[in-house]
């Protein structure tokens, strides 16, 4: 899919976010990265195989995990 040079990480990669923007809605709190990977505002994803993965942000200083 992705083709550009070097190409942009995998679906399976850990830098998967690092994919460039094909898409971009910050209005309605998305974007679409090459890989075909869905990032939302919160950091949570949505996956090309339809798997999700919760946000991952970090917690703010001092917060309970």
């Amino acid at each position: 899919m992705c083709q550009h040079q070097p190409p942009c990480p995998s679906v399976d990669s850990t830098d998967r976010e690092t994919a460039h923007l094909v898409a971009h809605h910050p209005e309605q709190g998305w974007s679409l990265l090459c890989n075909g990977v869905l990032l939302f505002e919160d950091t949570g994803e949505l996956l090309p195989d339809g798997r999700a993965l919760p946000p991952h942000r970090p917690l703010p200083a001092g917060a309970a995990a």
